[in-house]
C-alpha cells in the first residue's frame, strides 16, 4: 500500500513539475470577447453559381478519373475543378459577387451524388476578401440540396451553418448549369 501511495504521489508531482516547470501549456480556456468576437449573428446570402463545362472559358475541368468512370452511368470516380463566378441573378451577365473554388468527385455508383468541396470566396460590400467553407453531398438531381458550412474566413470567421442548393438550369447536351444557392451562415 505505501509502495503505491508513494507510486501515485511521484507520478502526481512530476506531472506538476512538468506542466509548470517549462512555462509552455498545452492548452487553455480564452473568453470570446478576447479575441474580438460579439455577439453572433446570422447571415442569409442568396447567388446562382454558374457550372460551364464548355466554350472557350469553360469554369469546371475534370482533372482525374478511374479506369472505370466513363463506363460508369453515374461518372463514378471523376473528379473536377472548378471556378465559378457567383452572381445576383441568374443571368452569367448579372452582377458578379464572388467565385466558388474548389472541387467536385462523382462518389456515387448508384446514382449522381458529388462529394462537393469548395470555398465560396465573396468580392462584393462588406464580404468583400471574406470566404465560406462548404463540404457535403451534392445528389444533383435532387429537387434540394442540403450541404454544411464547415468554416470560413473574414466577416465569416467562426462561421457554420448550411447552404441550400436548387438547379435552376440544366443543358443535358453540354452538362452546363445555374444553380440557385441560399447561403445560411451563423458568423460573430
Amino acid at each position: 500500500m505505501a509502495k503505491t501511495l508513494t507510486y501515485f504521489a511521484f507520478l502526481f508531482f512530476s506531472t506538476v513539475a512538468a506542466a509548470v516547470g517549462d512555462g509552455h501549456t498545452f492548452s487553455r480556456n480564452l473568453s470570446p470577447e478576447s479575441l474580438g468576437l460579439k455577439r453572433e449573428k446570422l447571415s442569409h446570402l442568396h447567388f446562382y453559381f454558374h457550372d460551364v463545362l464548355t466554350g472557350p472559358n469553360p469554369t469546371v475541368v475534370r482533372v482525374a478519373e478511374a479506369a472505370v468512370t466513363n463506363k460508369s452511368a453515374t461518372l463514378f470516380g471523376g473528379v473536377a475543378v472548378l471556378d465559378d463566378p457567383l452572381t445576383v441573378g441568374p443571368e452569367p451577365s448579372s452582377k458578379l459577387v464572388g467565385r466558388a473554388q474548389g472541387m467536385y468527385a462523382a462518389a456515387s455508383q448508384k446514382e449522381f451524388g458529388l462529394l462537393m468541396v469548395m470555398n465560396f470566396a465573396f468580392m462584393e460590400g462588406k464580404y468583400n476578401g471574406s470566404t465560406l467553407s462548404v463540404l457535403g453531398r451534392n445528389t444533383i438531381f435532387s429537387k434540394v440540396r442540403e450541404m454544411p458550412i464547415i468554416g470560413g474566413s473574414g466577416v465569416f470567421r467562426y462561421a457554420r451553418g448550411y447552404v441550400e442548393a436548387r438547379t435552376y438550369s440544366f443543358n443535358v447536351k453540354s452538362g452546363d448549369a445555374v444553380v440557385e444557392y441560399n447561403v445560411y451562415a451563423f458568423h460573430y
